[in-house]
């Protein structure tokens, strides 16, 4: 029998301490449903209050040139996952360390894929502590009402348990059935919209604003559509399951389920943005599901579904600050590798996002502004940066000018949405009631 373990060396740029799982085993639909679970979620829910104040045009044209722009970013981060032979980056600050030195890689790369992976954790906890609270609603008409803190108090009490899984692999389920639940439920969501048909009287000028409130909403708009597109930031950590040789290096599988998340990605953005906006105008919700009141079932059933795919989502975008917060414990605070270890760290780590998550439930805001901070330079133009300095493409050449522009456009949509994002919720809490 033929072995079929990888025949070249696979080296690391930082060592794993001991229990960290070193197989590559996944194949290549693995990565096609952990991108789909990464990068589908809240912010397919949010396009169209984005079109909102974007507009038609506007609004169909970042959405379009987001998708080629990252698509192009996720192609390079595959391929500058193994550009040294024999090495495999297998997290995102290993690549940065490769491009811009020991020192000052960590200090560019890890706060901004932090930001990334803690943000989107913040935010898949109120997104599932407010979609589960409609659920209970809607299913239940009778019951009890409870605060929305309370469910966001629920929904994170899940992950307590859900978290001390030991890695990506262990996921693979929860991840799948995530994929599964954002194909379905944006489908839901973009039917449910043309089936109810226009609203009366639906508007779609801009929203009556002063001009310097509408300027920032329009900057926030921008960081809800980049938060859409954040699955860079745990992409080298779901190729590193892959298997790698030099006859089929783990580029070839990893590119192949990239491209399955996009089609996917794109039959599910395109359709929730434009139709729900051809809806509802103007008037439409941050969370589009809270426009749609009937069949009743149906959007209670959406609704869970949102449920069941931030849950996976969560685990993904956790899993590799789990393997950080444990790795620095070894390191730096001399704990022993075990399940004490587990589940100090990962106990500590849910309930931070989950305080955050209760105390500022400002959902529309959080998406624009931690799009903006983080998931603008992960997604659109540090990838970018990292092939000029590792590929060094001969100057105005064709991938000279595409790498410049997205750095460009992608600095743009960084600052602007940032600004737009912290003023808003600025704003926001002025009129909001903490722990409602």
């Amino acid at each position: 029998m033929v072995s079929t373990s990888p025949t070249k060396e696979v080296a690391n740029s930082d060592g794993k301490w001991i229990e960290e799982d070193t197989s590559r085993r996944a194949k290549w639909w693995y990565s096609t449903f952990h991108s789909v679970t990464a990068m589908i979620g809240a912010g397919v829910l949010s396009l169209p209050y984005a079109m909102a104040y974007l507009g038609w045009g506007p609004g169909t044209l970042v959405l379009a040139i987001s998708w080629c722009m990252t698509l192009n970013t996720m192609w390079q981060m595959i391929q500058l996952h193994e550009c040294v032979p024999g090495t495999r980056f297998d997290r995102y600050i290993d690549l940065g360390r490769h491009a811009f030195g020991p020192k000052l890689g960590p200090w560019i790369v890890l706060p901004q894929q932090l930001i990334v992976q803690v943000g989107c954790d913040i935010v898949y906890m109120v997104t599932g502590g407010k979609c589960l609270k409609k659920f209970m609603e809607m299913a239940c008409t009778n019951c009890t009402q409870l605060k929305q803190s309370y469910w966001i108090l629920i929904f994170g009490g899940i992950h307590f348990f859900l978290s001390q899984l030991p890695n990506f692999n262990s996921v693979a389920g929860v991840s799948l059935a995530a994929a599964v639940m954002s194909l379905s439920y944006s489908t839901i969501a973009w039917v449910g919209c043309l089936a109810r048909g226009q609203i009366d009287n639906v508007s779609y000028a801009y929203k009556k604003t002063s001009s310097a409130d509408y300027m920032f909403r329009v900057f926030n708009a921008l960081g809800q559509i980049s938060f859409a597109f954040a699955g860079h930031a745990v992409a080298l950590e779901i190729q590193a399951t892959i298997p790698s040789t030099p006859e089929r290096p783990s580029k070839e599988p990893m590119w192949k389920g990239a491209l399955g998340a996009y089609f996917i990605n794109a039959i599910c953005y395109f359709p929730v943005a434009l139709i729900g906006y051809w809806a509802f105008g103007q008037d439409v919700d941050d969370n589009v599901l809270m426009n749609l009141k009937k069949p009743a079932w149906l959007i209670a059933s959406a609704n869970l579904m949102v449920v069941i795919h931030v849950i996976g989502s969560y685990q993904v975008y956790a899993m590799p600050v789990f393997a950080l917060l444990e790795r620095m414990m070894v390191k730096k605070m001399n704990f022993s590798p075990g399940i004490a270890l587990r589940l100090i760290a990962r106990s500590s780590y849910v309930a931070f996002t989950l305080f955050v998550g209760v105390t500022f439930p400002f959902f529309g805001d959080l998406l624009g502004f931690f799009g903006g901070f983080g998931f603008a330079p992960t997604s659109y133009f540090l990838p970018s940066i990292m092939w000029l300095v590792i590929k060094k493409p001969k100057r105005f050449s064709a991938k000279w000018i595409i790498n410049w522009s997205c750095i460009f456009v992608g600095v743009f949509i960084m600052l602007a949405s940032t600004i737009g994002g912290f003023r808003n919720i600025i704003a926001d809490a002025s009129t909001y009631s903490f722990y409602t």
